[in-house]
């Protein structure tokens, strides 16, 4: 038995035999041997995760769908949970955010509202949605006045969490009341960031205000890991602010790497996942990667 270094320093051992790495991934580290998760005898309790970043068009929403889409392939309950104004998540799961009588508004702002009352069926087994719409929108500024008013996503929650496996939060692009809320109710965060130069520059702020949130609301949170989204690797600049993201993040940074590609906006057309709408693209791949690696951490 012989051992090389892989790029980041890392020893790993060889078959004398075989003499050969292991293959190498698109962040240049070598790329976890992840197996399929084995079928639960029970659902829950569910670990919350938000999907967070203040800049827009950065992927939450694409990556909010495909994640829970496929972590319900490995036969999780999941619920995703739309707190974007903009309703795109509803839209992207083929709901008319106009045509709805009842959504997470309703939800946060009228006691008399349940869980059940507004929550959709998908037409992917084993994925839920609590829809939004612009109504929404109304709620921060309603918001302001409540006691306690970071915890009430938190609070709606809490009554739900032992029915499912995950529950994935999509944030409006800010750092607004309606985030804190989602960070507040989260165990942990995922970070789609567009490797693009602005979009990086951003995650500085991002992080100090998931440490803001941590020591004075949500002790538990954590970063679950930050999404590399719209990778282009025939760029030069795509490939230096990869490089720089794992320079300053490390092992933050998801081995799963979301390319560019125009099934994505197909699919928000569609109506679906693109593990449902192209399963056997490398859309769909990647994010069935992304879901064994989040199931490994």
């Amino acid at each position: 038995m012989t051992a090389a270094t892989v790029p980041g320093g890392a020893v790993i051992a060889l078959d004398a035999a075989a003499e050969t790495l292991p293959a190498l991934g698109p962040t240049g580290r070598a790329l976890p041997v992840l197996a399929s998760p084995a079928p639960l005898d029970r659902h829950g309790p569910a670990r919350v995760l938000a999907m967070v970043n203040q800049k827009g068009g950065v992927g939450k929403t694409t990556s909010t769908i495909n994640l829970g889409a496929a972590l319900a392939e490995h036969g999780r309950r999941v619920l995703l949970v739309d707190f974007d104004p903009q309703g795109a998540l509803s839209v992207g799961l083929g709901v008319n955010p106009l045509q709805l009588d009842r959504t997470v508004y309703n939800l946060l702002m009228e006691r008399d509202v349940a869980v059940d009352d507004v929550m959709l069926k998908t037409n992917i087994a084993g994925l839920d949605l609590l829809p939004s719409n612009i109504d929404l929108s109304a709620a921060e500024v309603q918001l302001v006045t409540e006691v306690a008013r970071e915890q009430t996503l938190e609070r709606l929650l809490r009554p739900i969490v032992a029915d499912y496996d995950f529950v994935l939060i999509d944030c409006q692009p800010s750092l607004g009341l309606l985030t804190v809320n989602a960070l507040t109710a989260a165990h942990g965060v995922i970070i789609p960031l567009e490797c693009e130069y602005f979009a990086l520059r951003g995650v500085a702020l991002l992080m100090q205000t998931l440490d803001k949130i941590k020591e004075r609301l949500n002790p538990r949170l954590e970063v679950e890991g930050i999404l590399a989204t719209m990778y282009d690797g025939r760029t030069v600049h795509g490939r230096q602010v990869l490089e720089r993201l794992l320079s300053a993040f490390g092992e933050l940074v998801f081995h799963t790497v979301i390319n560019r590609t125009v099934r994505f906006p197909e699919t928000s057309v569609a109506g679906e996942p693109i593990t449902s709408y192209a399963s056997s693209s490398a859309g769909a791949a990647a994010y069935r990667q992304l879901a064994l690696e989040v199931l490994a951490r």
